[in-house]
């Protein structure tokens, strides 16, 4: 721009809401057609920024690459924060050794195989071809999370996969700094120190805010309920911000934090899941947005080819060998290895991560943006919607589970108890489950059950049915022994005990 800018007034700042709404309206509505073809949204959400942008009907002219960057790494923080929010414990840390290889070892397989790809077979000099090797080796957390959760995979594989997600894009940050710097490259010794020094940073970092926030959360009853999910956030970002600023990895910090906060059973819940995802939702419209309006179409004809070519060495052979290699000590069955190679879902982050190098000024790094843009819109509309037929074909999908419950809690500091608020979905083995056969402990009770609108004080005969809401009350030493009893039952029904399901000290008198 040129020239004295012109100051934002209120008329400007009407146009500007009208238009943000509005966007925001269509991309709900995207959704449901995003949705039904099984397409990763990101690709309507960038359609959408390239109708606006310069050769669309809006006609907007952007090419400000660095507050797309700065814009990004806010997004994909809290992109970062909602998936770790969402991921169980119980999925994870059985394969978190998996996970921490694939995310490390595998990526540097995945950047050397994709650069020498591009070296030789696009004629890319070396710079060039490692740090778009290094940009798309990530797995982007936005298209993981929303694929995979809508696919009944085995808890190994969806847990495998988002957690390498999740950690995979602090490794790949250094690299493509590294590698986008003035000068000779540093030493790949020099290069594997700085990266687990800061990923160690980073996991330490992440894991104290992480911890020390969640028992804060459990132990102060705030005022309003609706300030617990902005605290959970806030502490979320915390750990980002406080892991870059001590020289780690705030990606790794916040992902790490996040999944603290959300196995720790904190007061109000599925609020603050609720919360987490809309705000995970406006950050994924408005990034991928920005970047289509950043892309030139009538520029990426000349690099078609390249990113096809690069985008096949990456899917067909640098992401299966990857996954091979780093998985090979674990004895993953092949089928699923198969599936993991296959779903290496690229999305916003390597278009982000293509920003790095437009920001430092390396030569020709227009032609790195446009042939990572296009690698990720063709190799996500070819992978995205043939995911669940994969799963299917290796017998993969595990059709039937049962429904987790949502279970609420709000704390009653005054009088060292808790209310549960639990819902029965559909596909609950609570449902034909007599009350007395909850079989709570001893200072938990079933108070109220609210059925098709209507609430009635249950007794020891009602049986619960799919739709129900159950409020539970709890006092303070039996509260998580209560919920543990409550999910045992919702999974294996009143024969939980029987199969195992049960906790330590969920047993009790039947009521």
């Amino acid at each position: 721009m040129s020239g004295e800018e012109t100051p934002l007034t209120v008329h400007h700042l009407n146009q500007l809401l009208l238009v943000c709404s509005l966007v925001l309206l269509v991309a709900v509505a995207a959704v449901r057609i995003s949705s039904r073809s099984g397409l990763p949204s990101l690709l309507v959400y960038l359609g959408i920024g390239v109708l606006m942008g310069q050769d669309g009907v809006g006609n907007i002219h952007f090419d400000n690459a660095e507050l797309t960057q700065v814009i990004g790494y806010a997004s994909l923080v809290v992109i970062l924060a909602e998936g770790g929010l969402g991921t169980k414990w119980k999925e994870i840390r059985p394969v978190l050794p998996s996970a921490a290889v694939l995310a490390t070892a595998g990526v540097a397989v995945s950047v050397g195989v994709t650069a020498a790809g591009a070296h030789y077979l696009v004629g890319l000099e070396w710079r060039k071809a490692l740090i778009i090797g290094a940009v798309v080796s990530s797995t982007d957390a936005a298209a993981v999370f929303s694929v995979l959760r809508k696919i009944p995979l085995p808890a190994r594989v969806t847990g495998t996969l988002e957690a390498e997600s999740g950690f995979n894009d602090a490794p790949v940050v250094i690299l493509v700094v590294a590698f986008s710097q003035a000068g000779p490259v540093e030493h790949w010794y020099v290069l594997l120190g700085t990266i687990a020094l800061e990923l160690a940073l980073g996991a330490a970092i992440g894991l104290a805010v992480g911890w020390f926030g969640s028992w804060g959360l459990r132990h102060v009853a705030l005022p309003a309920s609706g300030l617990y999910p902005i605290a959970v956030l806030a502490i979320a970002v915390t750990a980002y911000a406080a892991g870059a600023l001590g020289h780690g990895s705030g990606f790794m910090a916040v992902y790490l934090a996040a999944m603290v906060l959300g196995n720790a059973k904190l007061p109000h819940w599925p609020a603050t899941r609720g919360f987490a995802e809309g705000l995970g939702w406006i950050a994924q419209i408005g990034m991928f947005v920005l970047l289509g309006l950043l892309v030139t179409p009538h520029e990426l004809g000349g690099d078609f080819w390249p990113a096809l070519v690069i985008g096949l060495v990456l899917t067909m052979v640098a992401r299966p060998l990857s996954v091979v290699l780093s998985l090979a000590p674990f004895r993953v069955p092949p089928a699923e290895q198969t599936l993991m190679s296959w779903a290496g879902l690229r999305g916003a982050v390597p278009i982000i991560l293509a920003t790095i190098p437009m920001v430092n000024g390396v030569s020709d790094s227009r032609h790195i943006f446009n042939i990572v843009f296009v690698l990720v819109v063709v190799y996500t509309v070819v992978q995205g919607p043939t995911l669940p037929w994969l799963a299917r074909l290796l017998r993969l999908g595990e059709a039937g589970e049962a429904a987790d419950l949502g279970i609420e809690s709000a704390p009653l500091e005054r009088l060292r108890g808790h209310l549960l608020s639990v819902s029965v979905p559909e596909g609950s083995r609570m449902h034909g489950v007599e009350v007395n056969e909850l079989r709570l402990p001893a200072g938990a009770a079933v108070t109220l059950v609210v059925r098709e609108g209507t609430s009635f004080v249950p007794l020891p005969t009602t049986v619960l049915r799919h739709g129900d809401e159950l409020l539970v009350v709890a006092t303070d030493p039996v509260r998580d022994a209560a919920e543990r009893r409550l999910r045992a039952v919702a999974q294996g029904g009143k024969l939980a005990g029987w199969l195992g399901l049960d906790g330590p000290g969920t047993g009790g008198k039947a009521r």
